[in-house]
C-alpha cells in the first residue's frame, strides 16, 4: 500500500532559533507537514542579534526529526529573480508547494526624517515586491485540490520610528489579502497574522516590562503563540478562515 505524500509548505525567514519563522517550520512538520525553510544570514548576522552561521542546520536537523524529507535554502529575496528559482529548486526537490508561509522580513529602524532612499527602497523590495513575487509564483504553481492551498504572511503596525518596515508590512498586508479573492478559482485562502511585540532576541528590558504592563494576560508574545495560529489556518479545520488579518497579540493595547 502506497504511503500518502505529507503536504508540503514553503516557509521563508527561518534562520535564527529564536525567531517565529522557526516556530512556525517546526510546528507545521509536527502536525504532519514536509517543509522547505529558507534564511539569508547576512542580514540576520548584520543585526543585533547576531545570529550563528549555524543556526539554520541546526533547525532543520530539528524539523528533520519528524519531517526527514524537509530541506533549508539560502535564499536573497531582495533579488527578484529569487523567487522563481526557489520554488523550482523546491519542486525539483519535493514536489509543488500546498502552503506558503511568509515570515522573512528587513526591518532597521528609521522614522519620517531619517530614513533614506536606500533603506526605503530595500525594505520594499524585501518585504513587499518579494512577497507579491512569492505569492505570484505559488499562485502559477498550486496543483493541489480546491480549498487546500494556503498562503499565511506576518505583518507589523509598527510605523512610527519605523517607517520603512511599517509601510512595507502595510504593503504587504494588501497584497496577500488580494490573493484570497484573487485564487478564488484555485481554492487558495490567504491570511496575514499580526502578531504584536514578540521577543524574538531585539527587545531590552525597558521595551519587555512596557509590554507585559501593555498586555492584559500579563506575559511576553513568543514565536510559538504566532506558530500555533499558522498551523491552525494550513490546517483543513483552518480553511473556512480566508481574507482576513488576524491579530494575535494577547490584547495588547
Amino acid at each position: 500500500m502506497n504511503t500518502p505524500q505529507k503536504p508540503l509548505a514553503i516557509v521563508t525567514g527561518v534562520g535564527r532559533k529564536i525567531g517565529i519563522g522557526a516556530a512556525i517550520a517546526q510546528s507545521l512538520a509536527q502536525d504532519g507537514w514536509t517543509v522547505a525553510i529558507t534564511h539569508w544570514h547576512p542580514y540576520d548576522a548584520s543585526m543585533p542579534w547576531q545570529s550563528g552561521p549555524d543556526e539554520p542546520a541546526e533547525i532543520l536537523g530539528q524539523i528533520r526529526q519528524v519531517a526527514p524529507d524537509s530541506i533549508s535554502i539560502e535564499a536573497d529575496l531582495s533579488d527578484p529573480a529569487t523567487p522563481a528559482q526557489l520554488f523550482d529548486q523546491v519542486e525539483q526537490a519535493l514536489g509543488p508547494a500546498d502552503a506558503l508561509v511568509l515570515s522573512h522580513c528587513m526591518s532597521i529602524d528609521s522614522d519620517i526624517l531619517t530614513t533614506t532612499l536606500e533603506s526605503f527602497d530595500a525594505h520594499f523590495a524585501i518585504n513587499t515586491r518579494s512577497t507579491w513575487l512569492m505569492v505570484r509564483e505559488f499562485g502559477q504553481r498550486f496543483k493541489g485540490e480546491h480549498g487546500s492551498g494556503r498562503i499565511v504572511s506576518l505583518t507589523s503596525d509598527h510605523t512610527a520610528g519605523n517607517l520603512p518596515y511599517g509601510a512595507s508590512k502595510g504593503a504587504m498586508d494588501r497584497i496577500v489579502l488580494a490573493a484570497s479573492h484573487e485564487f478564488k478559482q484555485l481554492g487558495i485562502t490567504a491570511n496575514v497574522i499580526n502578531p504584536g511585540p514578540v521577543d524574538t532576541g531585539w527587545m531590552d528590558d525597558g521595551i519587555k516590562e512596557w509590554a507585559v504592563q501593555a498586555t492584559p494576560l500579563g506575559r511576553l508574545g513568543t514565536s510559538q503563540d504566532s506558530a500555533n495560529l499558522v498551523r491552525f489556518l494550513c490546517s483543513a479545520e483552518g480553511g473556512w478562515i480566508n481574507g482576513q488579518l488576524l491579530m494575535s497579540n494577547g490584547g495588547i493595547q
